[in-house]
């Protein structure tokens, strides 16, 4: 038997804890690792687009998640298994999740101004993949990839944000990005989410929403996470030639894809938080791998 657990649930916090618990502020301490791994794949960017990156990032993870609390909150009150999240128990104002909406959106488009016209254009893209992402249940049964891009073009913005430059770099660096490693992280993110996806199958069956466990059932929903999580392993170690990333980087792959492997084994006793939970180390792992590669290789 599942647990079934909420990591948006709120308790007794004060109004501070709240906001953060809203926007799941771990979600960007999960991301931020990403955007300096693709920055680091362009190059070493300097103080100024180290803090650039980070407001960019932290604003668009802010906005990114506060609207899905908005956007959910008809469904949520009819979970019991997210009853309990900031905006149902009054802990947070609906006003004050539009304001954290409006906020981090200046934050990230102002920061990717400041960073440069490539970033600048290239920006809205990021943020319409992300805020649209509590739609797509409604729309299709793979919300999963559209969670999984969310977080994969990170790698992305953290590339543009130093290979970036004046609009003529942009077929450049376009196709130079490292696409690779965004499919890896897309396919990673996409295949725990499925298995997270189980707790809420036969409700989201019930209300008509789609992810993989509801529409295909959770022994296909297990076998389509172990596809997408494998794809993602290899990749992620494919990435090593790719990006000449040296033995430091699969190193780091290598710990990452026995997490995964753990993370299966512990859905499987049915511990879906801890299965869910396993794969924050998964993310830093990797993304750091990428980072100390790059950096003694520079």
């Amino acid at each position: 038997m599942k647990a079934r657990w909420d990591p948006g649930a709120v308790g007794n916090a004060g109004r501070l804890a709240a906001l953060a618990r809203l926007v799941r502020i771990e979600h960007t301490l999960f991301s931020l690792p990403f955007a300096y791994a693709g920055a680091l794949l362009a190059g070493i960017p300097g103080v100024y687009e180290s803090l650039l990156i980070f407001t960019a990032v932290l604003g668009l993870r802010t906005a990114a998640m506060a609207y899905n609390n908005i956007a959910d909150m008809d469904i949520d009150a009819k979970n019991p298994r997210t009853a309990k999240r900031p905006l149902l128990t009054g802990a947070v104002s609906l006003r004050d999740a539009w304001l954290l909406v409006a906020l981090g959106s200046l934050t990230y488009y102002l920061s990717a101004a400041l960073l440069n016209q490539c970033a600048a254009l290239l920006s809205p893209i990021l943020w319409l993949i992300a805020i649209t992402y509590p739609h797509a249940k409604r729309i299709h049964c793979l919300p999963h990839i559209h969670l999984g891009l969310a977080l994969g073009m990170v790698v992305f913005g953290g590339y543009v944000a130093v290979a970036g430059g004046p609009l003529s770099l942009l077929p450049k660096v376009v196709v130079e990005a490292p696409w690779l490693f965004v499919a890896a992280v897309t396919l990673w993110v996409a295949g725990f989410d499925t298995l997270y996806a189980t707790m809420d199958a036969e409700f989201d069956r019930v209300e008509g929403l789609g992810s993989i466990p509801a529409c295909f059932g959770e022994g296909a929903a297990l076998k389509a996470s172990v596809s997408m999580e494998a794809a993602a392993a290899a990749l992620f170690i494919c990435a090593a030639c790719a990006y000449t990333l040296n033995v430091l980087y699969l190193a780091s792959a290598a710990v990452a894809v026995l997490l995964l492997a753990a993370q299966f084994v512990l859905y499987l006793r049915g511990d879906t938080r801890g299965a869910f939970n396993v794969n924050l180390a998964v993310g830093v792992i990797v993304a750091s791998g990428v980072i100390a590669a790059r950096l003694l290789s520079l």
